[in-house]
């Protein structure tokens, strides 16, 4: 089936190269017939100089335009273009001369009055030359910026993908972390055989649950991902009983906005991990507040001045994440001073 279309490609091209070729001979027979009835002079006239512009013409948009011009060598393309125009004004002059010696018998008066001009033939020609050679370049562009287009598309899917696949590999570094966490937290709990114990598993089944079926979405209700964070909250508040000091509050909270899951609770963790007691307790100061189409998200806890806040994977996870999901449209501050770690992170145009 290829093959036959490949066949019927050509022979349309070659019925079109024919009909074109055709539509130029009848230019000539009308162009050189002007002010001449001897229609044999003009009709002969007009088939000698018929391959002389089959040729330069071909030559041109072949050779020249395809090879040269469009490859930017523009010097081989200027002297192989002056070349051709050489050989061809030759033969044009050949053309002329062919006309008054073969075609009038040395007398320039039977000769057809355009024919007797070298510039008005070397006009017909090249005119001929030019509009199949601007028609090719024409051709060549619009095939090339369709081949650029193509690419530029299958550049932009391969970069999605690869996108799409560190995001996916930041996730399934992200959960592990997340339940390595809690999951201390609950043997804690076990051991001591608390009575928290199953309400804590099932803020945790909870937990899991988003964490299995609704993480892999590329974005999630904001107001969800609040109410999982609560959960985790819950769940450190049973571990840190009376040492936790912990205020997370929310305002302005739309129901249709939306964000990556599992993108605030890092910095959630990282407070309850690197987090200090002093005074007998961990405090813990957490907002989240939607304005003028943007989140914002601070948290700040005590912290000891010989602490040093590593650069754990949540955290490393959560700004490439963000560079991924919302390049140029985030803010994030961290700043660990006088005993207190602080974020602040602003999602515009959300």
């Amino acid at each position: 089936m290829k093959h036959v279309k490949l066949a019927l490609k050509k022979i349309a091209q070659i019925v079109l190269h024919i009909l074109f070729w055709s539509g130029v001979l009848l230019f000539y027979t009308y162009f050189f017939g002007f002010d001449s009835e001897d229609f044999s002079y003009i009709l002969s006239f007009s088939l000698f100089l018929m391959p002389i512009t089959i040729a330069t013409t071909y030559v041109s948009i072949y050779k020249l335009i395809p090879d040269y011009l469009f490859t930017k060598q523009y010097i081989r393309f200027a002297f192989y273009s002056f070349s051709t125009f050489i050989i061809s004004a030759y033969l044009i002059v050949i053309s002329v001369i062919y006309g008054l010696v073969y075609l009038s018998n040395f007398e320039s008066s039977e000769m057809a009055p355009i024919s007797r001009s070298l510039l008005f033939v070397a006009i017909a020609v090249y005119m001929v030359v030019i509009i199949a050679s601007g028609y090719k370049l024409l051709k060549l562009n619009i095939k090339h910026s369709q081949t650029t287009s193509k690419l530029e598309k299958k550049i932009l899917e391969a970069q999605l993908k690869l996108k799409e696949q560190e995001l996916n590999y930041l996730k399934m570094q992200i959960h592990p972390h997340f339940l390595f966490n809690t999951l201390n937290t609950m043997y804690g709990f076990a051991l001591k055989k608390a009575n928290e114990t199953p309400e804590m598993i099932l803020k945790l089944s909870n937990l899991l649950d988003y964490l299995l079926y609704k993480v892999d979405k590329p974005f999630v209700l904001l107001t969800e991902d609040i109410e999982h964070i609560k959960d985790y909250i819950e769940l450190e508040k049973m571990r840190f009983n009376k040492t936790l000091n912990i205020n997370f509050t929310t305002n302005n909270i739309s129901e249709d906005i939306k964000i990556a899951p599992m993108l605030l609770l890092p910095f959630i963790e990282n407070s309850f991990k690197h987090g200090a007691i002093k005074n007998g307790t961990l405090d813990i100061t957490s907002n989240i507040n939607c304005k003028n189409g943007a989140i914002h998200f601070c948290i700040e806890n005590t912290t000891s001045e010989e602490e040093i806040v590593k650069k754990g994977i949540g955290l490393t996870n959560i700004k490439k994440r963000l560079d991924l999901l919302y390049k140029d449209n985030y803010d994030l501050k961290i700043v660990h001073k006088n005993g207190i770690f602080k974020v602040n992170l602003i999602l515009q145009n959300i």
